[in-house]
């Protein structure tokens, strides 16, 4: 969905003057259901369900198709390496799960650390020039999320939010300046 012009050229004040510190309801009723992964150190394939719901129904019978084992063994190591881009390729391997969704998977489980990429908040950021790759905002590959990540901790950091409050705040903006209904056509939970 195309943008209007965004009337900002700098996205820190961007972000500051659009700061959304709120959690829709539904997301943090989740996150608070996942909490008990943290202390597992890996998903249940109903948790990596009820995530892709969230993010995006569309994927649901590939995220069914993954074993309870391939889900439990690929998470864990995930969850348990330092290095991000390993973090990424392990949970990539499972069905049904792209770089959105993966990103979907660490920030309901780490919104501190982590927001979701998508078409939305990338699209948003390349209008305002903090991204010049990958203009469309697809098939994403690790250095686009891990560029992405930097901008979205750096701000969280500067604001003391998350960095799910900045991501929430670039989704929020593009909603704002969307061309066309995309956002009353949205079926799945709202992640504002």
């Amino acid at each position: 969905m195309p943008l209007e012009e965004i009337p900002y050229k700098n996205l820190e004040i961007l972000i500051k003057e659009n700061l959304v510190r709120e959690e829709h309801e539904g997301t943090q009723l989740l996150i608070a259901e996942l909490t008990p992964v943290k202390k597992r150190g890996y998903l249940l394939k109903a948790e990596l369900i009820k995530i892709s719901k969230w993010k995006s129904p569309r994927a649901i019978l590939l995220i069914k198709s993954n074993s309870e084992k391939s889900i439990n063994r690929l998470t864990r190591k995930a969850f348990s390496t330092r290095n991000e881009k390993n973090r990424l390729e392990l949970l990539i391997k499972l069905k049904g799960v792209s770089v959105p969704m993966a990103s979907s998977i660490l920030t309901l489980l780490n919104p501190e650390r982590y927001g979701v990429i998508d078409i939305r908040v990338w699209q948003v950021l390349c209008e305002i020039g903090a991204m010049t790759s990958n203009s469309k905002g697809v098939n994403f590959k690790f250095n686009d999320w891990y560029r992405y990540l930097i901008i979205i901790r750096h701000f969280a950091k500067k604001f003391n939010v998350t960095s799910r409050d900045v991501e929430r705040t670039l989704f929020k903006v593009h909603q704002t300046y969307q061309q066309g209904n995309l956002y009353e056509n949205l079926i799945r939970n709202p992640k504002l």
